[in-house]
């Protein structure tokens, strides 16, 4: 069964993404892990009387979600696992082992606070992480589906690896996949390769039947023309990719995919390309 991984600090911000991946499991028949992450002490140290304590406090939260969240998910299972480490590397190494399909994380945007891990550690998540990962914001209310998606293209090859994982999580929602062709200046030669990158993902979507339509933004400012587009559409989910590269040519690589991480009111699906 396919497993979704949850970073959990018992925040409002990490417990309303639970219910965002306990919603998401529903759809997939998936099991939900919850990880929390004692970042304060090494897996060197000896657990003292008080970090034991700590522990055992964290285990009886849990057990509390468990009885309250666990009869929200339908056919898989909820579970959840204590760590010691990097908030990052303990969340991306549990993925890693439960060969997870998904993170699910919240943030606090901007305006975010460090008195709970979860909203500083988000981007470090989603460039260490081994799978996908969604970003939602514990303002955002949401239904028990997803009906709308949005993917921008753009002139790179890797804008076009969104598509796989896209296109499946659309397929398992029934949902309308929002393809948006963005040419961020007027050089021929780059509309040239959004184009061709347009071509190449409609034939993709129709070979796959999945349901899709075709929209075209030119912006200086692209992550705002991104967000205020999914929001005009009431987009349930924003898709795009999130390495951090070393060319100037991919407008949602590096700051900008913090840009839309930080500022989106709507749930961000992070995909790296592949190496």
């Amino acid at each position: 069964m396919k497993e979704i991984i949850v970073a959990i600090d018992f925040s409002n911000c990490s417990l309303h993404a639970l219910d965002y991946a306990i919603m998401i499991a529903n759809h997939h028949h998936a099991n939900v892990k919850m990880i929390w992450v004692d970042n304060q002490s090494s897996p060197e140290m000896v657990f003292t009387h008080e970090e034991q304590a700590v522990r055992q406090e964290m285990k009886g939260y849990f057990e509390e979600i468990l009885l309250k969240y666990g009869p929200k998910l339908i056919k898989g299972k909820l579970d959840y696992k204590l760590r010691m480490g990097k908030v990052f590397n303990e969340v991306s190494a549990q993925a890693k082992h439960d060969d997870a399909f998904l993170i699910v994380t919240g943030t606090h945007g901007v305006s975010g606070f460090e008195k709970y891990w979860v909203g500083s550690n988000t981007y470090r998540i989603v460039t260490n992480a081994p799978c996908p990962v969604v970003i939602v914001r514990k303002e955002f209310a949401f239904g028990n589906t997803i009906k709308n998606l949005v993917i921008p293209i753009d002139s790179t090859k890797d804008s076009i690896e969104k598509l796989i994982f896209t296109s499946e999580l659309a397929k398992v929602f029934d949902a309308q996949l929002h393809v948006l062709a963005v040419y961020p200046q007027m050089i021929k030669a780059l509309k040239l390769k959004v184009d061709q990158n347009i071509e190449k993902a409609i034939q993709y979507l129709d070979e796959n039947k999945v349901k899709f339509a075709v929209e075209t933004v030119m912006s200086d400012d692209l992550t705002g023309a991104l967000i205020n587009y999914a929001t005009l559409q009431k987009v349930d989910l924003i898709a795009i990719m999130t390495e951090q590269g070393v060319t100037n040519s991919s407008v949602f690589l590096g700051p900008n995919a913090r840009q839309i991480i930080n500022n989106s009111p709507i749930p961000v699906l992070n995909i790296r390309p592949k190496i």
